[in-house]
């Protein structure tokens, strides 16, 4: 049966979400399009005998302190955050502990254990960039972007914005090793920051390391699983008046006179869009599968098809039962490593990175550098009582030995490989875990297809796509070359992880597009 909606949403991703309630809750009728039996796209929630296991989504930096989180109500829709005090302890391989706490004080005291200076340069450029995350990076990421000469000018014009300016000129890894000098927190900084998004040898993103350890934002767990946050958005659109179909898949993009002006479905439904349709899927999908060619200039076909993705992305996770918690060897000498949100393992030298990228882009294994949580350390709720579930995730690459199907047969043992190595640095792990389960890159992409190469940025920063030319010219203001059709996914900016912002975003400019207020409190 065909209907008729003011607009229509491609993707039930977290951004997708926070763009329906916004444009719901200023009185639009809005129905989100989605492919799989459940809403929520990487804010995945496994529930096995009542062991519940996030198997996209875990980490979500400073989630309370979105804009979206409040004006949406999420925490009175059911999603409650926890944002555990010993955010992160990297462990190295003789017995130390390099420590981040929600305390600043508490992080500066476990890194002048290993280099005062470097405590005083952390201290340093802490309060150096305070005023740059506060007045320029927050603002810059919750508003559409400005062309590049613009920014520039903008920056240029305040010693704050030089600053940033002079930052950003080098890599992460430039910037780390100038201005820090023991090797174990060169590598943390590197891998608690860069090795997750960009390239750490790509100039353009010095700024990140300062911008980190000036953030108040810390890694977060959603209480009862990330599918909370999924089910509190859904809540939010469903009590704004709109809805999401599950199990709906686009087929086609419809076009007429140059606009889009709605969406047919795998099942023969046509769906009409009074004022718009907007994509949260990747380029590639938007551009390519679901509109004709006679609609899309070569052109502009050539840059969707041409958008990279990152080749560090892909991740790997193995996941546990365990009939009690890891106990952890560094807990002799640190007690307080019990509690530890984020445990980092296997990584003690800068110059592990380039091993690491190596391998990524030969398609090989390289050396283990681990990292994961025992999220019912925190929330007994994500498992039966006296039991606990714990994961450890790893960087891998997307066609193993040139071909993702490899991991078909790989994947089991490369998680009892984790195993072993979580266990050098937990020894009780062995003996505790009850059952286990991976998930490799290739299974990523196949859950989740927007994730091409398993990528779960849907996209890299590099290349120059970032901000206004992201995902690429032409498209990087969430408008594109037809008339009413919008991106609203992680391929825009500010990029991928759980911000909600490129959704938030988009509310912002079809909010003006259409005259509608959207973004702010009820």
């Amino acid at each position: 049966m065909d209907t008729t909606h003011d607009g229509i949403i491609l993707g039930s991703g977290h951004n997708s979400l926070v763009l329906q309630a916004y444009l719901c809750r200023a009185g639009l009728d809005v129905v989100c399009l989605e492919p799989s039996h459940i809403a929520g796209g990487g804010l995945r929630t496994e529930d096995r005998g009542g062991f519940l296991h996030n198997t996209h989504s875990f980490y979500h930096r400073a989630l309370t302190q979105a804009p979206w989180y409040r004006d949406l109500e999420l925490a009175r829709r059911g999603a409650h955050y926890l944002e555990p005090e010993l955010n992160v302890v990297m462990l190295t391989r003789d017995g130390r502990a390099l420590e981040w706490w929600t305390d600043f004080e508490k992080t500066v005291a476990s890194f002048a254990r290993f280099d005062r200076r470097d405590a005083e340069r952390l201290r340093y450029w802490r309060d150096a960039f305070r005023p740059i995350v506060q007045h320029i990076l927050i603002p810059e990421a919750q508003a559409p972007p400005l062309p590049p000469e613009v920014r520039q000018r903008a920056l240029a014009s305040r010693p704050e914005g030089r600053l940033l300016l002079e930052t950003s000129a080098y890599s992460p890894r430039e910037f780390v090793q100038r201005e820090f000098r023991h090797p174990l927190i060169q590598a943390g900084l590197l891998f608690f920051n860069g090795l997750r998004e960009v390239d750490l040898r790509a100039p353009g993103f010095g700024h990140h390391i300062p911008a980190l350890l000036a953030s108040d934002g810390k890694a977060q767990m959603c209480v009862g699983g990330s599918a909370n946050l999924a089910g509190a958005l859904v809540h939010a659109v469903e009590e704004y008046g709109g809805s999401v179909r599950a199990e709906t898949a686009p087929s086609r993009i419809l076009v007429e006179g140059g606009r889009a002006v709605g969406v047919e479905t795998a099942g023969g439904e046509t769906l009409r869009a009074r004022h718009f349709v907007a994509s949260g899927l990747n380029p590639q999908q938007t551009f390519i599968d679901l509109l004709d060619a006679s609609f899309v200039s070569a052109d502009w076909r050539d840059r969707a098809e041409r958008f990279r993705y990152n080749v560090l992305a892909p991740l790997f996770g193995v996941y546990a039962h365990l009939d009690e918690r890891p106990v952890y060897e560094a807990e002799k000498s640190y007690p307080h490593v019990k509690d530890g949100f984020m445990v980092i393992m296997g990584l003690d030298d800068a110059t592990q990175f380039d091993a690491i990228v190596d391998h990524h882009e030969r398609g090989s294994i390289p050396p283990p550098t681990l990292w994961g949580s025992c999220p019912t350390l925190f929330d007994p709720s994500q498992a039966p009582a006296g039991y606990h579930t714990a994961f450890m995730w790893e960087k891998l690459p997307y066609a193993l030995g040139g071909d993702a199907k490899n991991w078909d047969t790989a994947a089991r043992a490369h998680g009892e490989q984790m195993i072993d190595v979580w266990a050098e640095h937990a020894p009780n792990v062995r003996e505790a875990v009850l059952e286990t389960f991976v998930r490799s890159p290739l299974d990523v992409e196949r859950t989740l297809p927007n994730m091409r190469y398993g990528d779960l940025l849907v996209g890299s920063l590099g290349h120059g796509q970032v901000g206004y030319n992201r995902p690429f010219v032409g498209a990087g203001h969430y408008r594109t070359c037809l008339d009413g059709l919008y991106l609203c996914g992680s391929c825009c900016h500010p990029g991928g992880n759980i911000t909600g912002l490129p959704g938030y975003n988009c509310a912002q400019v079809l909010g003006a597009d259409l005259d509608v207020p959207t973004v702010g409190g009820s």
